[in-house]
């Protein structure tokens, strides 16, 4: 389900997915089918991780990447699931033919 709700969207970005919703900076937004896919692809991500377990990695993952990369959208692009989705966000079906834990191939 998706929402527009700005306030939840962390500032220079236009979506944030909080599963099981999606929820975007303004309303034009939900026929960027681009982004959409991308967001689709991180509750993919989400799901097989038990949600819970999604974000425990991803936190972790992003202090890791910020300690490499000492730059704070440097470390956010470096995230495997952040990797996987942009990869992939172009590619309408990849959430159909998308592998169970695809996110370790952009560790």
């Amino acid at each position: 389900m998706i929402f527009i709700f700005k306030h939840i969207v962390p500032t220079g970005y236009d979506g944030i997915t909080l599963f099981p919703f999606i929820f975007l900076r303004t309303k034009k937004l939900k026929e960027d089918s681009i982004l959409i896919n991308h967001e689709k692809i991180h509750l993919k991500q989400q799901l097989e991780l038990l949600i819970i377990f999604f974000y425990l990695m991803y936190i972790l993952e992003w202090l890791f990447k910020l300690i490499v990369y000492k730059n704070f959208n440097s470390a956010y692009l470096n995230i495997s699931f952040e990797r996987e989705a942009y990869q992939n966000e172009n590619n309408k079906n990849y959430i159909k033919n998308r592998k169970l834990w695809a996110f370790l191939n952009y560790i």
